[in-house]
This record gives C-alpha cells, sequence and structure tokens, in this order.
C-alpha cells in the first residue's frame, strides 16, 4: 500500500493533542542543519505518534476486545504502545527479544503492559506476537509496517515544514521503515527524503538494489532499534514511488555522531537516532550549497550513563 499525505492528515486529526508537538531547533554555528528534536516525545521515541493512531483506529473500528493490542518491538514499539494503551485503557502485550535491553524493557512493565521476551532478534518476537494475537483475538499492531503506524510517524513531518517552509530535504535513520515510509508520504512533492541506515544491517538500502524486500544480517550499535530483518512493504512502496537517497554509516560513525548530539547540543540520543545525524558528520551525505537541511533525531532510550 502506498501512503499519501491524505492518511497523514488523517492520521494528525485522529492522534490530535495525545502527542507531543516537538521542537525545530535552528541551525547553529557548529550545526548547519535544523534538528526535528523527535526525542523529546512521549516515551521519548516517535513510535508514540504511531501507536496513538493505530489504536485510535482499531476502537474506531471495534476491533479491539478484552485482549487488547499487541505488539513485537525491539523496546521502542513497545514502549510506544505501552503508553497508548494505558491512555486509552487498553491491554496491551509487548513481545520483545530476550538481548531487548533492560532500560526499555523496564519501563514498558511500568506502563502495564505485559512483556514476553522471545528470542533472539526482532524477527523471532515477531512471530511469536502474531500467533499470540491469532490465539487470543488480540488487535495486532506491527512496529513498522502497518498503515495507521507509519501514517502516525509521518505527522511529525507535517510540523517540520509548517514550522520552517523553506527547508527542502530531511534526514530519517531507516530500520523497518515506518519513519521513512511515512515523512515521505508527508513530503513527497514538497522536500527531498534522505534514507540513512547502518551499513551493518541496510534492509532499504539492499531492497532498493534487488528490487524487492530481502533478508539482511542483523548486527551493530544501533540494532536494538534500527535491526529489522528486512524492509517493510510500506516503506518500499515508498521508494518505488519517490526513491530516496540511500546512505550507508559505519558504526564509529553513529557512535561519533551520538556522542557529538550530546557533546554540542545535550540531546541525550540512542544510537539508532544519531544515524541520520551521522550521515551529515561523516560526509557520506553532503548538502549542495544553499540546501537547507533537517535531521530527524527520533529517539532518546537509551542508558545515561553511557553518554560521554
Amino acid at each position: 500500500m502506498l501512503l499519501t499525505r491524505d492518511d497523514v492528515l488523517a492520521a494528525r486529526d485522529r492522534v490530535g493533542d495525545r502527542v507531543r508537538r516537538t521542537p525545530l531547533l535552528a541551525p547553529s554555528g557548529t550545526d548547519p542543519a535544523w534538528l526535528k528534536l523527535e526525542h523529546l516525545q512521549h516515551c521519548g521515541v516517535f513510535k508514540t505518534r504511531g501507536a496513538f493512531n493505530r489504536q485510535l483506529a482499531a476502537i474506531e473500528r471495534g476491533e479491539l476486545g478484552d485482549a487488547g493490542i499487541v505488539v513485537a518491538s525491539g523496546g521502542n514499539a513497545g514502549l510506544a504502545h505501552a503508553f497508548a494503551a494505558r491512555a486509552l485503557g487498553v491491554r496491551a502485550s509487548v513481545f520483545v527479544p530476550e538481548a531487548a535491553p533492560e532500560v526499555k524493557v523496564q519501563r514498558i512493565r511500568a506502563y502495564g503492559a505485559e512483556v514476553v521476551r522471545t528470542g533472539s532478534e526482532y524477527a523471532e518476537a515477531l512471530a511469536a506476537a502474531m500467533h499470540f494475537g491469532q490465539a487470543t483475538g488480540a488487535a495486532f499492531a506491527h512496529a513498522y509496517d502497518q498503515p495507521e503506524v507509519a501514517a502516525g510517524a509521518g505527522t511529525l513531518a507535517e510540523e517540520v515544514l509548517e514550522d520552517e517552509p523553506s527547508i527542502d530535504t530531511v534526514v530519517v535513520a531507516v530500520g523497518g521503515g515506518g519513519l521513512y515510509a511515512g515523512v515521505a508520504a508527508a513530503l513527497r512533492g514538497r522536500a527531498r527524503m534522505v534514507a540513512v541506515e547502518p551499513a551493518a544491517c541496510p534492509t532499504l538500502h539492499r531492497a532498493m538494489r534487488a528490487g524487492e524486500p530481502v533478508d539482511v544480517e542483523v548486527s551493530g550499535v544501533a540494532a536494538d532499534s534500527l535491526g529489522a530483518r528486512r524492509v517493510g512493504d510500506v516503506a518500499f512502496a515508498a521508494q518505488r514511488a519517490e526513491p530516496p537517497v540511500s546512505v550507508l554509516v559505519g558504526e564509529d560513525d553513529i557512535v561519533e555522531a551520538r556522542r557529538r548530539l550530546w557533546a554540542d547540543h545535550r540531546i541525550a540520543s540512542e544510537h539508532g537516532a544519531a544515524t541520520a545525524y551521522a550521515a551529515l558528520l561523516s560526509g557520506a551525505y553532503s548538502p549542495a550549497v544553499g540546501e537547507r537541511v533537517c535531521v530527524v533525531v527520533c529517539g532518546a532510550n537509551t542508558d545515561p550513563a553511557t553518554l560521554v
């Protein structure tokens, strides 16, 4: 399914003020790009937008019974759906890989969701969550590859161009591609998209080369939030409609970008959220003269003890 801007605008109307309108930080002497501070969203992640849109749409259609909602997650989608479920009075079950960061798991439980650890990576948790939904009747929420989830994420792009209409390029990190797909739908025909991935798990990049979604190996410092095994169908449809500039960055570049966000701006970013910024710092993406660029800092669920 190809998302459109109308899908994003419908998500914005549905979600309303249940999500924060996050700030847009203007360029400074040390930073030539605008920074969309989506790490300040409820739960510290953009996924809260899609979680509310998915659950509210399910409520509208009468899909939510006593079993509530079920989602598989490396951590952030689980946080977002647990938060939204608590706000809406919905039961939530969250399946996470064994290696999911404890800081995220503890917060998911604190929001009242049931957490089930299973498998060594996201794909295994996903299979278990889908089986749970079929067995119990819980409505399934995908962490990224679902139109309502992606459309919710795209609402942040509407805020970007409302706050600064002159921006002509938006840079986002890609794992499974929900953020990319939603932002691309909002901006199609209005701004360029730059899709940045860790070289250690390049789902969109490989799919673009292969002409179809393909499995990739999952590893690296950003795997807890960008570690999908393959790009979602919603994101793949978005790149077919209007291919983004596809950029890969290395592990050292991601680590350095995260360090710089903290050192220069006191932005506590997780590695996945620093991946988009890494493209500019490393030179993997070099804006043209006069190009007005916005980087989305999409998540802050990290261990603060590791910030230096």
